[in-house]
């Protein structure tokens, strides 16, 4: 089973943002019960709010965490947000599901195995 594959496994039981990393496991310096933590505040966008889905959060935290770079702004980051947009529709928790227009435009599991996705052509 691929990186993907397992993520979109993991949503199953965990929100968008902690299945995409907790995917990304075994490249992180973080532990299970860590990375859980630190993806529990992005179900259902950032803070339940319907904002930036918590796969490309997720997917930006582990971009972020495997560059080892700690000052300015990833360079990859806006690429990385750019085509997530483009594969997803979207990146807005609230348009990718279709809360407003009831036409869903990228399912979690699709979200959550994109993410990866995208940051494994960067990595």
């Amino acid at each position: 089973m691929n990186r993907s594959d397992i993520g979109a496994q993991l949503k199953r039981s965990n929100n968008c943002c902690q299945a995409v990393l907790l995917a990304f496991e075994d490249m992180l310096p973080y532990d299970k019960d860590s990375l859980l933590m630190l993806g529990s505040t992005f179900g259902s966008g950032m803070g339940g709010m319907m904002g930036t889905c918590g796969a490309l959060v997720g997917a930006e935290m582990v971009l972020g965490i495997l560059s080892k770079q700690t000052k300015g702004m990833n360079g990859n980051s806006r690429a990385l947000f750019t085509a997530f947009e483009d594969r997803c529709g979207a990146s807005r928790c609230i348009d990718l599901k279709g809360v407003l227009t009831g036409h869903m435009l990228c399912s979690c599991e699709n979200c959550v195995r994109y993410a990866i996705e995208e940051v494994e052509k960067m990595l």
